[in-house]
């Protein structure tokens, strides 16, 4: 189809398509989802139900009573031709406070040869781009651009780690929303709960946004932590570029 963005539809049991882009994880890849994403979401489509944004795809749940398999593609294909996948509005960016004592937190500076205020700088002195909420509710996936750690995963995963986690491997970072497995390094934690069921928005963060890591104190640790608790507590979000 001139002018449309390529891309590979797949049949998900009788509900369900997934729209693949490239074999890749990166921004571009993912700008392209996000904005498919946006065009349908606008169209509020008479049987399609929840978009659900990945990496690299895009998974669509419908109707199969109100729409065949074949007008679902169709219609996606539709919305792919002429995807506008650049960036050209603000980003939103939501602040999350981190108290950086995670328990990797010194082999973390042992593997960089960097001390732990370097380590610190250099995971709080970037914005982070929610790729995708996965594997929990509610679990954001987020990642910088510049200035990567070197190490990946843990050789062996954990059974559990605390709620809050933040944990980091080459530029990634994902916070845990619940006491759960991991195979990535702890580098600190946050006060702040990402997944809620009691609010009304049970996920505090969201696909195809950005974060910001923001050093605190044991002290204020405690604060935010017992502020968020009672449901005191708002995270900063604010928009920033054109």
């Amino acid at each position: 189809m001139d002018g449309s963005v390529s891309a590979t539809m797949r049949p998900c049991g009788d509900s369900a398509l997934t729209v693949e882009f490239e074999n890749e994880i990166s921004l571009g890849t993912n700008m392209k989802v996000q904005a498919l994403a946006g065009r349908l979401e606008k169209e509020n489509k008479r049987g399609v139900g929840e978009l659900i944004p990945a990496y690299r795809s895009l998974f669509i749940e419908y109707d199969p009573l109100a729409l065949t398999y074949g007008e679902m593609k169709d219609w996606v294909g539709a919305h792919l031709e002429g995807l506008d996948a650049t960036s050209k509005g603000p980003r939103a960016v939501t602040e999350i406070p981190v108290l950086y004592a995670g328990e990797d937190l010194e082999e973390i500076s042992a593997i960089e040869g960097k001390p732990v205020d370097e380590i610190i700088r250099i995971h709080s002195g970037s914005d982070y781009f929610v790729y995708m909420l996965g594997f929990s509710p509610g679990h954001p996936y987020t990642a910088r651009f510049e200035n990567p750690f070197s190490f990946g995963r843990r050789a062996t995963p954990r059974v559990e780690i605390p709620a809050g986690s933040v944990v980091v491997q080459l530029g990634m970072s994902n916070i845990i929303p619940f006491d759960q497995p991991c195979g990535w390094n702890i580098i600190g934690r946050t006060p702040v709960r990402v997944c809620d069921f009691s609010r009304e928005r049970p996920f505090l963060l969201r696909s195809g946004q950005w974060v910001r890591y923001v050093p605190v104190d044991p002290e204020e640790f405690r604060r935010i932590r017992e502020l968020d608790a009672r449901g005191g507590y708002i995270c900063k979000e604010y928009l920033l570029g054109p």
